[in-house]
């Protein structure tokens, strides 16, 4: 019989070798005196593909992991294989973190709680009754939720998925009535008659380098945040920096999203400032 360690946890994505998530773990845990042990379970690098999720997630069970985070692409495709779904990862559609306990998978969202702290630390003072948000998948299901909770009144959606836009839209008018969801239309004039912008996109990372809006359509009448943390500065963000934005990087997200992570899958709660030393302490592994 195996015996369940409640420290043994990683990451399911792709492309995700200069994820943080193993030092803003394995660094908590060892402040704490526990003993965890965070792996990275690259799709891209081990040559898998979406149907080898059930063959992870059984594997994952078979040792007694304490349950895996989880990102960019599987984010809605793990629903499917779970037991249950906490309430804000059902009404948001996708999950991050997935709990493993008494033979079941439970799903979880902390992205909309990391993403709701972010703004709630960056924006100070600055207005946001309308703001367009770029990508509609599940990072984006994650921001717009916690856009909604923030007291956004019109959110504009742009994706190159109209149907996956239209169905994001349609599950925040259900649950936000009294709010105003659009889906796509002219970008450039969105972005001109919004207090803010998002990118709920991958676009920005050294893998997918660019803009995910037009730069002439960013200024100073706008703040704007980026999901995308390696780099921490995108495009977006130093473009937005040089055309007078104010400008939220990923970090704030990130760093929510793991604290709240780390309590589900250990037990502990994670201290918020430590976890900000630790992902600025972070060093990556130079090439040989």
């Amino acid at each position: 019989m195996v015996t369940r360690s409640p420290h043994l946890v990683g990451l399911i994505g792709r492309d995700i070798g200069a994820s943080r998530s193993p030092w803003l773990h394995e660094g908590e845990a060892r402040a704490q005196g526990l003993r965890l042990l965070y792996m990275l379970f690259d799709f891209a690098q081990r040559g898998w593909s979406e149907a080898d999720l059930p063959r992870l997630l059984a594997a994952l069970h078979t040792v007694g992991a304490a349950g895996c985070n989880v990102t960019y692409p599987y984010k809605q495709a793990v629903i499917g294989l779970l037991d249950e779904l906490s309430p804000q990862a059902r009404d948001v559609g996708a999950v991050n973190t997935i709990v493993l306990k008494d033979g079941r998978a439970v799903g979880h969202n902390t992205d909309v709680i990391g993403f709701a702290n972010s703004l709630a630390c960056g924006l100070g003072d600055r207005p946001y009754r309308t703001v367009v948000q770029v990508g509609a998948g599940g990072a984006g299901a994650a921001t717009a939720h916690a856009l909604m909770m923030h007291g956004v009144n019109h959110l504009h959606l742009f994706d190159i998925d109209n149907e996956r836009a239209s169905a994001l839209a349609g599950r925040l008018r259900a649950q936000y009535p009294s709010r105003r969801i659009s889906i796509g239309g002219d970008l450039v004039f969105a972005l001109a008659a919004a207090d803010g912008m998002v990118n709920a996109t991958p676009m920005g990372m050294a893998k997918m380098p660019g803009l995910p809006v037009p730069a002439e359509s960013l200024g100073p009448h706008l703040w704007l945040t980026d999901i995308v943390y390696v780099p921490l500065e995108t495009a977006l963000v130093a473009e937005g920096r040089r055309r007078g934005c104010t400008v939220i990087d990923g970090s704030a997200m990130v760093i929510g999203q793991a604290a709240a992570a780390f309590a589900l899958l250990t037990g502990c709660t994670a201290d918020l400032i430590r976890m900000r030393a630790s992902f600025d302490q972070f060093a990556p592994a130079k090439a040989a």
